[in-house]
């Protein structure tokens, strides 16, 4: 875990927001494509979906994406030609115990 890469990651306010859809993605994104194609929630969801919930073009937010998996916040999966993103819970724990330990 590297903190300063977490501590960038976290200061872009849409790269937080991605991270706090990812908790919880049921509650932000549609099921319906993932259900046809057999794919859950658990393994991601898709770049297209983020980069439509966000507004944003799909080069900023792969680059925020790239910039959350580096600083290893986020994981990947790839399925076909499709890339899905879900959170890496184990470094959110160990940057929260870092948080509470060093702060």
């Amino acid at each position: 875990m590297e903190p300063t890469l977490i501590y960038k990651a976290l200061s872009n306010d849409t790269r937080r927001q991605i991270l706090e859809w990812l908790k919880n993605p049921a509650d932000h994104f549609d099921d319906t494509p993932y259900v046809r194609e057999g794919i859950s929630f658990q393994t991601g969801v898709c770049v297209s979906d983020i980069q439509m919930k966000s507004g944003l073009a799909q080069s900023v937010i792969s680059s925020y994406l790239l910039t959350m998996l580096n600083a290893g916040l986020l994981e990947s999966e790839r399925v076909g030609k499709w890339t899905f993103y879900r959170r890496n819970e184990k470094t959110i724990r160990d940057f929260a115990a870092y948080i509470q330990k060093e702060l």
